[in-house]
């Protein structure tokens, strides 16, 4: 039994024992009336408190059982206010008489008498249908009801102090409840550490993962894209200028005093950058230069990246342009197209698909080669080309400088003016694509002389119905120093008896070729070189068929016999056939002719990513996807004329403004009116025109006029033969003004839109500095001794222009959705 002792001159104390509390529970009439069991007395002035120890546990499990339940219960609906009110619960473990709370006096009312407690003082646990109203203690050996009344008073008081009802408390709760789903269910692209990536990404595995966002792309391996039908927007922007290297700080951007002091120990820490690392980097501010810190608060990492380029062997030779790699996508293959690949038995290129093809027929004369392209492949142009009186003249001085006048043994065919060759509507047979003209097919031979020239030892003529026109050996006027067997196929032996001049073949090519002539050849511009003739009216299968990467690059004869004719031509060690090859460049007009003018071109393989985003529907629309290019000049001639929007600026300020207009769906089309657009792409070049990369306004006057008032306007000089380059904190203002406009993009971006930054390459200065090299030797190759070469390309030059392709590649790329 528990016992208390008490002092002869202490008053009784209130007993709330545990047997009376249960007594009272069970409606035991003599606890009720505080009546305590026999031997509550001894000598030595004990009190029994409570009923004997074996009814004490047996009464106290079967009540706790019930008030846990009732606890648990009350818990329940106050669990939400248990932790805001967890103080109030603490001090509530102790409650206070009135006469104990500080500032009141005590009252000289005497303390009740132990028998009677329980008139005095009503039992906590007393049924909530009791009318006594009077001040109950907290039973102080239950913890849950304390903290359930605590909570229960602490939402009365609540509720009448700041008016909060259930209501809006329910309210509250569906608002954050609908918050994280949106947070589960909000798109994100991110890379997981634990995710392995096999290589280097490349821009092509960017244009993928926009293609998989936006259209029937491939789902991408190194990285993870989450609700990909929730990302409504695809941004990707172009920062030519940034390199990983101004991440790391080996490219100072910062003025002395900022980058430290030089000691070791003073020297700011960065990014820690390994070039044969692959993965992403997590961009940390207190690890970056100023200038790039806010990249750190939108973008999460930053990847290197890898521009696409042609190698032969271990060695680069060029990059691919960063801008058509991001908007030209390749068509998929067919399953019997992988198949033909994987055969052994095949060689070469693999034959054109004609299933996704439509065919136009298109007359011939659609073919005929500008002035401009004439120039671009360095033909001998006609004077019939030039109008005035003055051009005629240029054109003979600039003729006379190259020794290609008749003073020297060059001819013009009989063209005066160039409407001479038109033929009237009625003089054309309906559905001919001949279109009414005489098309002869030219494909000549050519020695190498003493003076390192090439000079005409055959000539083949073929009409358009594969007719032989003409097929004979011709005897130069110099000595031959080598007859290039294995190409041309002559031989000295061959030219032995032969009598025939250049001359005498320029006599009857002047009366075999009228106004109404067209030429066609492949390399046509070496043919007429070698005959020392002009004409105005010719066709290039080199241009028809253009290189995937461009001028001056050409694809060759033979590998467009196997890819477009299935035929094989130029094979063994006996040297060409020219009636084989006219008739091979006449036969791939022929089909040019018939299919369309984008047959042959990069749209049989490859197409603009705009109409492959165009085929795909919007989500929960029946409406088709639409996209923008903004860029400064007039993309429209380039990149951009397969756009819907197109806007041309003149400034980072205005692709910043344009890019926002666009999202906002105020930019006009080409129709007129204005586009909603789902895919973005812009180009910001401050940067890039400040380090002295931007090399490509000296091929237009009007880009060149753009990027001459940029310079001004920036404060890098106006001289277009000028180098400009800035570096240490001019740098870093120029690397500061163009990340202030990728923020400002970035802010201007809808919500659930994908952003993508890539700077394209890495610094192409040194690249273009070899390859102009080397067409310079090449050219000079053609028609000097090596000893008189100004320019030699050994093997040193070789792996120079590698190792700067190498480095060319490297780039950067940032991703997030916003």
């Amino acid at each position: 039994m528990a016992k208390r002792k008490r002092g002869s001159n202490e008053e009784s104390p209130v007993d709330f024992g545990l047997g009376a509390t249960l007594a009272h529970l069970q409606n035991n009439e003599d606890a009720e009336h505080g009546t305590l069991h026999a031997g509550a007395k001894d000598d030595e002035g004990w009190t029994v408190v409570g009923p004997n120890k074996k009814k004490k546990r047996r009464d106290s499990e079967s009540n706790s059982h019930r008030q846990f339940q009732s606890n648990d219960r009350r818990d329940s609906r106050h669990h939400s206010n248990s932790h805001r009110h967890r103080d109030r619960r603490a001090d509530s473990s102790d409650e206070m008489s009135e006469d104990e709370k500080p500032g009141r006096e005590p009252t000289s009312k005497p303390i009740a008498p132990v028998v009677g407690a329980a008139h005095a003082f009503d039992n906590p646990f007393t049924p909530k249908g009791d009318t006594d109203s009077r001040q109950q203690p907290s039973n102080p050996f239950s913890a849950r009801d304390k903290e359930a009344e605590a909570n229960e008073e602490a939402d009365k008081d609540k509720t009448t102090a700041d008016g909060v009802s259930k209501t809006s408390r329910q309210s509250e709760r569906e608002a954050r409840r609908k918050e994280r789903k949106l947070e589960r269910n909000y798109p994100a692209i991110e890379h997981s550490p634990q995710a392995r990536i096999q290589n280097f990404v490349k821009i092509t595995d960017l244009q993928a993962l926009a293609l998989y966002i936006l259209a029937d792309g491939t789902a991408p391996q190194w990285v993870s894209v989450r609700n990909r039908t929730s990302i409504r927007q695809v941004v990707v922007l172009m920062v030519p200028g940034l390199e990983l290297d101004m991440f790391s700080g080996k490219v100072p951007i910062e003025s002395v005093l900022a980058s430290g002091t030089g000691d070791k120990d003073d020297k700011p820490k960065r990014l820690s950058v390994d070039p044969d690392d692959y993965y992403p980097i997590r961009l940390r501010a207190h690890k970056l230069p100023a200038a790039l810190q806010p990249l750190s608060e939108i973008f999460p990492d930053v990847w290197p990246i890898l521009a696409q380029g042609e190698s032969r062997g271990h060695n680069w030779l060029r990059l691919h342009s960063p801008i058509s790699t991001m908007l030209t996508s390749q068509i998929p293959r067919s399953k019997e197209e992988k198949q033909f690949k994987k055969s052994r038995d095949h060689k070469g290129p693999l034959p054109q698909g004609t299933k996704h093809w439509e065919n136009k027929r298109t007359p011939i004369t659609e073919y005929l080669a500008s002035l401009v392209e004439q120039r671009e492949n360095e033909y001998v142009i006609h004077p019939a080309w030039f109008s005035s009186p003055e051009a005629k003249e240029s054109a003979y001085a600039n003729r006379k400088a190259g020794h290609q006048t008749a003073e020297d043994g060059w001819v013009d065919t009989n063209v005066e003016f160039l409407d001479d060759g038109k033929v009237p509507e009625g003089e054309i047979e309906s559905g001919s694509v001949a279109a009414g003209r005489r098309v002869l097919a030219v494909d000549c031979e050519m020695c190498k002389a003493e003076n390192d020239e090439f000079v005409l030892t055959r000539i083949s003529i073929l009409d358009w119905d594969g007719s032989v026109v003409m097929d004979k050996l011709v005897k130069p006027d110099v000595t031959i120093k080598d007859y290039l067997t294995q190409y041309s196929g002559i031989t000295q032996a061959m030219l032995q008896d032969v009598t025939t001049t250049i001359s005498d073949i320029q006599k009857e090519l002047l009366e075999i070729i009228t106004p109404r002539t067209i030429l066609v050849g492949h390399s046509l511009n070496s043919d007429l070189n070698a005959m020392k003739l002009t004409h105005p009216f010719l066709i290039d299968t080199g241009i028809l068929f253009p290189h995937v990467k461009g001028p001056p690059f050409k694809q060759s004869l033979k590998w467009l016999a196997q890819k477009y004719l299935q035929k094989a031509i130029q094979k063994g060690s006996n040297g060409h056939d020219s009636v084989d090859d006219a008739r091979t460049a006449l036969d791939l007009v022929k089909q040019k002719c018939e299919r369309g003018p984008g047959w042959g071109t990069n749209e049989t393989n490859a197409e603009s990513v705009f109409k492959r985003i165009g085929r795909t529907t919007r989500t929960k629309s029946n409406s088709t996807r639409t996209g923008a290019v903004v860029d400064w000049g007039e993309p429209t001639r380039g990149h951009g004329s397969h756009a819907q929007v197109a806007i041309g600026c003149k400034s980072d300020d205005e692709i910043t403004q344009a890019i926002e207009r666009a999202l906002a769906g105020q930019a006009q089309g080409k129709d007129g009116t204005s586009e909603h657009v789902d895919f973005v792409w812009g180009r910001l070049r401050e940067l890039e025109l400040a380090r002295g990369w931007w090399d490509d306004g000296r091929t237009s006057e009007d880009v060149e006029a753009i990027r001459q008032a940029a310079l001004k306007r920036l404060g890098l000089g106006s001289d277009s033969n000028e180098e400009v380059e800035v570096t240490g904190e001019e740098l870093g203002t120029a690397v500061s003004r163009t990340v202030k406009h990728i923020v400002q993009i970035y802010d201007s971006l809808p919500r659930c839109t994908a952003f993508v930054v890539y700077s394209g390459t890495g610094d192409p200065r040194e690249m273009r500095r070899l390859q102009t090299m080397q067409q310079t030797y090449r050219r000079e190759y053609a028609t000097k001794n090596w000893d008189k070469l100004s320019v030699k390309w050994t093997d040193t030059e070789v792996q120079a222009l590698s190792d700067a392709c190498k480095q060319g590649r490297k780039g950067v790329g940032f991703i997030v959705v916003k």
